[in-house]
């Protein structure tokens, strides 16, 4: 993506959800030349190798490597890749474990609805993490083909939706975005600013110049989340960016019902970008 990214870590359950974050995980990589760990936790360490997505087949699909490559041959379009099996029961404090002693700039985790629950964002899993980690993060809903085609890894982003409010600052969720579409190459496209309130209450900020984007600001009043799905669909976002501040961050206000209805709603990728202070 930048080349601020160093390491990109995507936590895999093996999924059919994984498998598309996977592919934005290794697409950040290979982009910004980065390391790329694929971190599974598995309480009896059963898991192998192989049950990893594959990374070289996937390079050779994209057209990026030879068919029948050597395993060397990943390295060479500058990823480190390395997968890990975590032996741990809990997952949450294998993930924040691993961050600990390997910090990563990107988290890039799928989330997942089944029988009404986010298996991801439920109290156990991805909301913690994302509130106790400071990297952003990436998460990619389970009916989401996201905006990394699987086929080629071409990258469709062409509709950016960015909620802006006081409080936390939005100011580095429109500076993320924009190096976000320059380090994807995406050519043009439209960044929208929602603010539900007031006139007076929408925050003053620097829209970021990318040579083929442009900036829209659009004002509405209603319930703020509800709001955020309506405008995802009205405009078609291919991406949601928002700013987190821990403890009162987006993620921390969404818990239950309210978490669950809006990634059922919202069937777009969501990024998080820390802020503190």
């Amino acid at each position: 993506m930048t080349p601020i990214i160093e390491s990109v870590l995507h936590p895999t359950d093996f999924s059919e959800g994984s498998k598309v974050a996977f592919h934005h995980a290794l697409k950040a990589a290979l982009l910004s030349r980065s390391e790329l760990t694929l971190l599974h936790v598995s309480s009896d360490g059963t898991s192998e190798w192989t049950d990893f997505p594959g990374v070289r087949e996937t390079l050779e699909r994209w057209q990026l490597l030879p068919q029948n490559s050597p395993r060397s041959a990943v390295g060479q379009l500058g990823v480190d890749v390395r997968k890990i099996v975590a032996r741990k029961s809990d997952p949450v404090e294998a993930v924040l474990g691993y961050l600990q002693s390997h910090p990563a700039e990107l988290i890039v985790l799928a989330t997942h609805q089944r029988e009404g629950r986010v298996r991801w964002l439920d109290k156990s899993v991805a909301e913690p993490v994302a509130r106790r980690a400071e990297e952003l993060t990436l998460f990619i809903p389970g009916d989401s083909d996201g905006f990394v085609s699987a086929k080629d890894g071409s990258v469709s982003l062409n509709r950016i939706l960015i909620p802006i409010a006081l409080s936390p600052r939005a100011q580095p969720a429109l500076d993320a975005a924009a190096r976000l579409v320059r380090g994807m190459n995406c050519p043009a496209g439209t960044f929208t600013l929602l603010h539900v309130g007031q006139a007076d209450t929408m925050p003053g900020v620097n829209c970021p110049n990318v040579e083929g984007w442009e900036w829209k600001k659009e004002l509405r009043s209603g319930n703020v989340i509800q709001t955020i799905v309506d405008m995802s669909k009205e405009i078609e976002a291919d991406l949601i960016v928002m700013t987190t501040d821990g403890r009162n961050g987006f993620l921390d206000g969404l818990r239950g019902s309210h978490s669950e209805r809006v990634l059922r709603q919202i069937q777009v990728p969501l990024l998080t970008v820390p802020v503190y202070g």
